[in-house]
């Protein structure tokens, strides 16, 4: 009778939340096979039960903090060196122990956006020679589970994986690049966390602060989930019509497209605004990475203007919920080159190319170009060689000083006229110019109007001239604005010039026209 009773009260207890406090806890990160970052202060966080002592242990420092009332606590270990050797992070509490093992110390990068980014070396072209170079312990992923909050959660799922044949298939195939770009010039490992959601808006992963700059984004929402029941109604009739459909195709010995209906998306889904920074950044908070590594415009494909608001408020916002003395360094990736399906104008990713680009403005960031490695009739391009490599690229430039030349392709910096031809001249280019195709239809100029005119360029030494049809002034020169453009421009570091526009010096002012879309680093 007694056992019953204590049974029943453990119950009510649980019932009512007045359980036993918690066991102790470590944040996700801090797992077997974590990587630290280097030469920060490093804080170490987690809970336990209100009032008792933490100590954390590692590489012969010993931190202690008293559990809050909530039961968080958080300690900072001193910098660290790099080390490739692991090493265990002891966590006690009273009479309870967390022991994480093969802990090493090296650069850490966040690694996020939607399925391109997400995109496995299972998919890659690249794969069968990464296996046969065998275990590299140096390279590591975390991978975060996908999850949406509706407010900023404290944690979240995934695990540390070492790089070997046996886990080669799970890794991002831009983060692996990335990493082993850098790995060997470094010499310390490389971490990447994994934390990305196919077919996923720009809204998706922004944090509060941010979304309340825009309240188009929350009136649109509500207006999604009162059509929502509609929505999902006529998708269940539209998806038992396709099955019908595709059964009749297979029966005839045809294959079925990939026209199938798409579900609605609703509350609690990948499209609530904000939903997958609650759930899969939020806890990340405060882990010091070196910096972000970005992939995603897709998902707002028809929607450049708002996304050229959108995705730098993002990056600030970010930024502000971790509060460092320096914002992190965040690099992302231009759409590539591709036959934007059901685009009659032939410019929606064109224009989302430079939305992307106006997020240069921001201090610390830089644009990996891709136009060249596109795939047309594909918007997932298999091999991510060169995007990582790019990106590695810029952090061997700005953050360890590794590379000295050119971290980008040209960028046009200035235009003016010269007779009949406007001169264009170019940043980012010491290693020279290339024209690799002068007959490509890749130029354009525009006229006081905004009406795009087809131009000739040529090079001339470290410039290039382009000219238009007769009787055209020009006010702006447009370079590859197209989805699916040729792209000849290059630099002698054989990098892309990205898509641009610019306006022509001394040409007639054009408040309504185009623009200038100049590509840099900044």
């Amino acid at each position: 009778m007694i056992f019953r009773g204590l049974v029943l009260l453990g119950s009510l207890l649980l019932a009512t939340g007045l359980a036993a406090a918690p066991a102790l806890e470590l944040a996700p990160l801090f797992a077997d096979g974590a990587v630290l970052q280097r030469d920060v202060a490093h804080p170490v966080w987690g809970r336990a039960q209100p009032g008792a002592e933490v100590r954390v242990s590692f590489a012969g420092q010993t931190q202690t903090a008293r559990a809050a009332d909530d039961g968080s606590w958080r300690v900072t270990l001193a910098p660290l060196a790099g080390t490739a050797r692991g090493t265990e992070l002891q966590v006690a509490a009273g009479r309870e122990t967390r022991v994480v093992r093969d802990v090493v110390v090296g650069e850490v990068w966040l690694c996020s956006g939607q399925s391109n980014m997400e995109w496995t070396l299972q998919r890659s072209p690249a794969l069968p020679a990464i296996e046969a170079r065998g275990a590299v312990p140096e390279i590591r992923q975390f991978k975060v589970a996908r999850a949406v909050a509706g407010a900023p959660a404290t944690t979240l799922a995934g695990e540390w994986q070492t790089l070997s044949p046996a886990t080669a298939k799970s890794f991002s195939a831009v983060a692996y690049h990335f990493a082993a770009a850098l790995q060997s010039r470094l010499g310390v490992p490389i971490g990447v966390v994994n934390s990305t959601w196919g077919a996923t808006a720009v809204e998706a992963w922004m944090p509060a602060g941010a979304l309340a700059r825009f309240p188009a984004i929350a009136t649109r929402w509500e207006r999604a989930l009162e059509d929502f029941p509609a929505r999902q109604a006529a998708y269940e009739a539209e998806r038992t019509a396709w099955k019908e459909k595709a059964a009749a195709m297979k029966a005839r010995g045809e294959k079925p497209g990939n026209d199938w209906p798409k579900p609605p998306e609703g509350r609690g889904t990948r499209r609530q605004p904000g939903g997958l920074f609650n759930a899969m950044i939020a806890p990340l908070v405060p882990f010091p990475f070196r910096g972000v590594l970005w992939y995603q415009a897709e998902g707002n494909t028809g929607r450049a203007a708002e996304y050229a608001e959108y995705f730098p408020a993002m990056i600030e916002g970010w930024r502000a919920v971790w509060s460092a003395p320096e914002p992190a360094w965040f690099f992302f990736v231009q759409l590539p080159n591709y036959n934007v399906p059901n685009d009659k104008t032939g410019l929606r990713w064109a224009e989302l190319r430079a939305a992307q680009a106006a997020a240069l403005a921001l201090p610390r960031t830089g644009m990996a170009a891709t136009i060249d490695v596109g795939v047309p009739d594909n918007g997932h391009p298999p091999d991510k060689t060169a995007v990582g490599q790019r990106l590695a690229r810029l952090a061997a430039g700005h953050v360890y000083a590794l590379e000295f030349g050119d971290l980008t392709g040209p960028v046009a910096r200035a235009a003016r006229l010269d007779g009949a031809e406007v001169i264009v001249e170019f940043s980012s280019a010491a290693s020279g110019l290339a024209l690799r195709d002068e007959s490509a239809a890749a130029f354009e100029v525009t006229d006081a109007a905004g009406t795009a005119h087809p131009a000739t360029a040529r090079l001339d030494g470290a410039l290039l001239r382009v000219a238009g049809p007769a009787g055209v002034a020009p006010a702006a020169v447009r370079y590859a604005w197209r989805n699916h453009p040729p792209a000849p421009l290059f630099n002698g570091a054989g990098l892309p010039a990205a898509p641009f526009q610019i306006l022509v010096h001394s040409a007639a002012p054009n408040p309504g026209g185009p623009k200038a879309s100049n590509p840099t680093s900044r």
